[in-house]
């Protein structure tokens, strides 16, 4: 099976700020660029951070309500530091977390929910900005034809990885739901065939309606 990785899916060229970029430049980066976020670099190319939308309206929500009506909010340290912060290495978030681009859309979700964070800065083996992906960019294997998904699952799956016959197993795929329908020799195959067919790129769910020849588990022969 070929999953896309992060490497195919990321954005490139990818906006950058250098650690000295002021407030004010930040802001029109982001929106000239039309951007929530940009990697924070150094001199030579290597992520340190991440400045984000939120970041810099920290400047605004730290701030006494101009009416007098608000009570001043209580911040950490941390907080009350980048609210007074005028340059992205004062406003960002860091250190940077990164992704490569060889990792699987399925490791990248995974530090993504891990780290709290909504992109990753991409990076070679020398820790060089490459790109950048975020959750939509992850999003985008669902967007996958379903006829796309179901040619993988009998081409590589079915026939190549499993060698069933052709007439074994049918697949539907529907908004990329896929239905699995026929019969297999062993019920242990069952789980497998299943659990390889959610590791399909665009796979949303699996269900099965499959019968099996013998009951290699321990549990009631059951005639396919």
């Amino acid at each position: 099976m070929h999953h896309r990785t992060v490497g195919e899916l990321m954005t490139r060229p990818v906006v950058r700020a250098p650690r000295d970029m002021p407030f004010k430049e930040l802001a029109g980066l982001l929106t000239e660029h039309d951007v929530t976020a940009v990697p924070v670099v150094d001199g030579s190319g290597h992520p340190v951070g991440v400045v984000s939308e939120a970041d810099l309206l920290r400047k605004s929500s730290g701030q006494a309500d101009p009416s007098g009506l608000l009570p001043v909010p209580h911040l950490e340290a941390w907080e009350r530091a980048k609210a007074e912060g005028a340059s992205a290495q004062e406003l960002m978030s860091a250190p940077a977390v990164c992704a490569r681009p060889e990792w699987t859309v399925v490791e990248a979700a995974r530090v993504m929910a891990d780290r709290g964070v909504k992109r990753l800065p991409v990076v070679d083996e020398t820790d060089r900005l490459l790109g950048i992906v975020s959750r939509g960019d992850l999003l985008r294997v669902f967007l996958r034809h379903d006829d796309a998904i179901r040619d993988e699952i009998e081409g590589d799956l079915l026939r190549r990885t499993l060698r069933l016959a052709p007439s074994a197993v049918t697949v539907q795929v529907r908004g990329g739901e896929v239905t699995l329908e026929g019969s297999v020799e062993a019920r242990s195959l069952v789980p497998v065939l299943v659990r390889l067919c959610r590791g399909v790129d665009g796979v949303v769910s699996v269900t099965e309606h499959l019968a099996y020849g013998t009951d290699d588990t321990g549990g009631t022969a059951v005639a396919a």
